[in-house]
């Protein structure tokens, strides 16, 4: 499939999402913004209790993609070679050999990485933000594309280290999935085989159509009123009298890539106003810090940024 256009991206990201809800029911909408940060090549956190469907969906994506695909159970007993992998001495040949670890895949779930030390969780820095791992002073390139999908349970506390908010800031989307409506319920109950085949599932698309969309990607036009319009409500998380920490200027370069992916899905190669309220709030909730921090602080971001949307004019904006 030669991706040149984004009509070509969107036809990609339908065949990957008509793929994926074989297996997941009733959540068009989070696969949709799943495949937004897959095309600008950002990582991805699943957070929300258990039995939400946050592996499956992971797996169900790397089952679709023709890429290499390793998990990962995070542990507090987990470290951090155990991950990137390490350099053991051969008595037969004399020498230091490297054996890579899991890192060194295309799509790569980090499961309840939480669980996991800081130390463990500080391993995976070098990997997300510069796609290279750094073993004894060697630098390992990482292949192409290379995504952390990772997970965790915001509600359980005990036996869990919290990310710190550096390590949240390398993630392109947080995502919650939600409890599922009373209609897509019952079709999981009427294929309680679903599990099953999300391991059944066959790839739609190769690692070349992947790398090929997310440069299609960058050829989507965003004009100067709508980078006026992301400028002001990224200022505006920096000067909210409940935000003690606002978002950074990744949280703004993430937020316009976001919204050209999301134009691109939408048939679209410019950016419209509503291409970046419709992502804004998942992109930037995780990368602020609220006053008066507690068990909600997810749900609390979430809030005020979709406050900032409501208050902050969006300009008018003729197709391109």
């Amino acid at each position: 499939m030669d991706i040149t256009c984004v009509a070509q991206v969107r036809e990609m990201a339908q065949k990957i999402s008509e793929n994926i809800e074989k297996v997941i029911i009733g959540k068009s909408d989070k696969i949709e913004k799943v495949l937004i940060s897959m095309l600008c090549s950002g990582h991805i956190l699943l957070e929300d209790i258990p039995g939400t469907g946050k592996t499956t969906l992971a797996k169900a994506l790397a089952k679709s993609l023709g890429c290499s695909f390793s998990r990962i159970q995070f542990t507090p007993d987990l470290l951090p070679s155990d991950l990137t992998g390490i350099n053991f001495y051969n008595q037969g040949k004399g020498e230091f050999i490297f054996k890579a670890g899991p890192v060194f895949t295309n799509i790569l779930l980090a499961d309840e990485i939480n669980r996991a030390t800081p130390r463990t969780q500080s391993s995976l820095l070098e990997c997300m933000e510069e796609r290279q791992v750094t073993i004894d002073g060697q630098t390992h390139t990482l292949s192409r594309p290379f995504l952390v999908i990772a997970t965790q349970n915001p509600v359980e506390i005990q036996g869990t280290y919290p990310l710190p908010e550096a390590q949240l800031d390398r993630f392109f989307i947080r995502l919650d999935m939600g409890y599922p409506d009373a209609e897509s319920e019952q079709k999981m109950l009427e294929n309680l085989g679903g599990h099953a085949l999300a391991q059944s599932l066959e790839p739609v698309v190769t690692a070349e159509d992947i790398i090929a969309a997310q440069n299609t990607i960058l050829t989507v036009k965003v004009c100067p009123q709508v980078r006026e319009y992301i400028v002001r409500i990224i200022t505006a998380t920096r000067n909210n009298e409940k935000i003690r920490l606002g978002a950074s200027p990744r949280g703004s370069i993430a937020l316009t890539k976001a919204a050209m992916a999301a134009a691109a899905l939408d048939g679209r190669d410019y950016v419209l106003p509503d291409d970046v309220k419709k992502i804004a709030a998942d992109v930037l909730a995780h990368r602020i810090i609220c006053r008066g921090r507690g068990t909600s602080q997810s749900q609390t971001s979430q809030q005020i940024i979709e406050n900032i949307l409501d208050t902050t004019p969006a300009p008018i904006v003729s197709a391109q």
